[in-house]
């Protein structure tokens, strides 16, 4: 346990209370479903990058992504750089097409809403489906975070692993309970600068300017962990390996809680501005995140005499030997702002699933704006719980966790929101076949292994998805005229909105 934990709490409780304020601020100025879960579309380029890469990233890049360089070495360029591709290309092309595109498909608040409305799914099947990938994904993808946040307490207090992540589970809640989607975007600028300035403080003091130093430490400990061709054991990398360290970037095109912000866009002016911000911000995280991995390869071979039983804590274990306590509280800190900022993201997104897609539209077509608000928080609290039973596991991985929701989201949905944006002819069915197929690859491909089976589920589940919407589209016909109007409407409207 960190030492002088009385300073540590004291900036926790700090951080805490601070965020608190911020959630219950929010929530003196949401009134709507739409300001619940998408702000009232009134975020500057500031907030909708930073919220973009704050619950993009989550405590993985404090915790599974240094964890993963101290274990492989550079082998963890490629997941880091095919992520920054990602969050390019995710920007370029979806970013102000899907934010044009759901204001005019009737103000469509939640993805499985705009699907369905730019296909005329009157059958609401699409909305349905979609809604329940969504909920069994997150409900890893949440649980991620959770891991994240007992191991974070569990090294920090000395807690018990059940204690800590109950604990970190309150904290996550709280404040996405009262004020949704505004508390979670004001409070993710915060976090995400938190992070940055972790990720940058932390190995530049660590290194204190001995860069040759460190490549000599690495050189002379493991000459692979240099070696961006070769695992540390020094057998080459295969091509399933790199090519499924780089498909992470696919994951981008799918992912909810980050395609939320491009739509809560207060316009379309200052989507290329956050572009730029969002693209610099996961450059410099990355960046860091892998020195951290670097650095810490180089501490605990000199000062611990072996390796750590648990890689994801090497960030906390650099912060507590190089920091005063009240500093090495704020640090850490900026993984608890890390943790919370995805996952309140999570939550937010698929407490809108379960009111928007499920609650209105199967059960009270009619309900009040005051009754989807209603039930999108009493969602929050029920998805937090299933979340946390799967968190109290103390042997999960933060990385493994997210990976597998990473890839299921990436699959079930980004062949499906990039041909939407982009192909006049797709239709309902070939959208329906996408998003079912593309999830469904991935649940059945994460139980198989060796061979081809060891690429990482979401290339196979991305590509067929992709090939079974351009092949059930083709094969049932041109989708019916309404269809093709509203994505002519759409590309207009592309033309001339702010």
């Amino acid at each position: 346990m960190i030492e002088s934990s009385y300073a540590i709490s004291f900036t926790f409780l700090a951080y805490l209370v601070v965020m608190l304020g911020i959630g219950l601020y929010a929530y003196k100025l949401t009134s709507s479903s739409e300001d619940y879960f998408l702000g009232g579309r009134s975020l500057g380029p500031w907030p909708t990058a930073l919220s973009a890469g704050a619950s993009d990233m989550s405590g993985w890049l404090l915790l599974g992504l240094p964890g993963y360089a101290y274990a492989a070495g550079l082998e963890s360029i490629w997941i880091a750089g095919g992520l920054l591709v990602g969050t390019w290309l995710n920007w370029l092309l979806c970013a102000k097409r899907l934010r044009t595109y759901s204001i005019k498909a009737n103000n469509a608040l939640t993805l499985p809403d705009f699907l369905s409305t730019r296909f005329n799914d009157k059958s609401k099947l699409i909305q349905t489906i979609s809604a329940l990938f969504i909920l069994l994904f997150f409900l890893f993808y949440t649980s991620s975070g959770l891991v994240a946040g007992g191991k974070l307490f569990e090294t920090v207090f000395g807690l018990d692993y059940t204690y800590a992540v109950v604990i970190g589970t309150v904290c996550v809640v709280s404040y996405t309970l009262f004020g949704g989607f505004l508390a979670v975007a004001w409070t993710d600028l915060v976090q995400g600068l938190m992070m940055s300035a972790a990720l940058v403080i932390v190995p530049i003091i660590a290194l204190d300017g001995s860069w040759s130093q460190l490549s000599d430490t690495l050189m002379t400990k493991n000459p692979e962990l240099l070696n961006i061709w070769t695992n540390v054991s020094g057998e080459p990398l295969s091509a399933i390996a790199i090519i499924s360290l780089v498909a992470w970037g696919l994951g981008y095109f799918g992912q909810p809680h980050i395609l939320a912000r491009f739509k809560a866009s207060r316009s379309n002016k200052d989507v290329k501005t956050a572009r730029y911000i969002a693209v610099s911000w996961t450059l410099i995280s990355m960046i860091g995140a892998l020195l951290i991995g670097l650095v810490g390869i180089s501490y605990v071979d000199t000062n611990l005499a072996g390796n750590l039983a648990d890689s994801e804590k090497i960030f906390m274990i650099l912060v507590n030997a190089i920091f005063h306590p009240i500093v090495a509280g704020i640090l850490l800190a900026a993984i608890l702002a890390a943790i919370m900022s995805t996952a309140d993201s999570q939550l937010l997104v698929s407490s809108s699933a379960l009111a928007e897609d499920f609650y209105k539209q199967l059960f009270n077509k009619d309900a009040t704006q005051e009754q989807i608000v209603k039930v999108g928080r009493l969602a929050v609290v029920m998805i937090s719980v299933v979340a946390l039973f799967l968190a109290l596991n103390p042997e999960s991985s933060v990385l493994g966790l997210v990976s597998y929701a990473w890839a299921g989201f990436g699959a079930a949905f980004g062949p499906a929101i990039l041909l939407s944006l982009f192909w006049r002819n797709m239709n309902r069915n070939g959208a329906l076949a996408g998003i079912i197929i593309g999830g469904v690859t991935v649940v059945v491909w994460k139980q198989l292994s060796g061979g081809i089976f060891d690429l990482y589920e979401i290339l196979p589940g991305f590509i067929l998805s992709s090939l079974a919407i351009i092949i059930v589209s083709i094969a049932t016909g041109t989708p019916e005229e309404s269809v093709t109007e509203t994505f002519d409407d759409y590309e207009e409207a592309l033309k001339t909105m702010d």
